[in-house]
C-alpha cells in the first residue's frame, strides 16, 4: 500500500484512504475549525438562502436539499469532513437543526455543530431537478 492512497490510524497502523459514502467510522476529533471572517454575499430570508447564492450550511431551513459548493475550513477538517462524505458537490439534506445540524449524507444520517456548518458553504438545489 503506497504511503499516498493511505494514512496512519489512531492504533499506529496504516490503512487504505477512502473517499466514499461507505465509510465507517464517523468520529471528528478537531477544534481546527477556520477562525478566518470572510464575507458572504448570501442573502438569508425565512432561514434560507434567497436566490441561488452560496451561504453557510448553518443558515439553512430544516428539510432543505443543498449541493456543497466549498468547504472553508482548516485542511485536516476538509480532509476529514470529505471522508465522512460533506465533499464538494455532494447533496445533502439537513434534517433537523435542534442543539446540531442532523444531515442526511450518502444514505446515512450525520451530526455536525453549527460552527462546523457554518465552514460548509453550500447552494440551494431544485429538488425537482435533483
Amino acid at each position: 500500500m503506497s504511503r499516498k492512497n493511505s494514512r496512519i490510524t489512531d492504533y499506529g497502523t496504516r490503512e487504505p484512504i477512502i473517499h466514499s459514502c461507505k465509510r465507517a467510522r464517523f468520529a471528528l476529533f478537531c477544534g481546527a475549525v477556520s477562525k478566518q471572517k470572510k464575507t458572504q454575499s448570501c442573502v438569508v430570508v425565512d432561514g434560507e438562502c434567497a436566490g441561488s447564492t452560496v451561504c453557510p450550511l448553518s443558515r439553512v431551513k430544516a428539510g432543505t436539499v443543498v449541493c456543497i459548493k466549498q468547504l472553508d475550513a482548516a485542511p485536516e477538517v476538509r480532509d476529514r469532513l470529505r471522508e465522512m462524505g460533506f465533499g464538494e458537490k455532494q447533496i445533502v439534506k439537513l434534517l433537523s437543526r435542534q442543539s446540531s445540524l442532523i444531515c442526511q449524507v450518502c444514505n446515512a444520517r450525520l451530526g455536525i455543530s453549527e460552527k462546523l456548518a457554518e465552514t460548509i458553504l453550500v447552494e440551494p438545489v431544485d429538488v425537482k431537478a435533483a
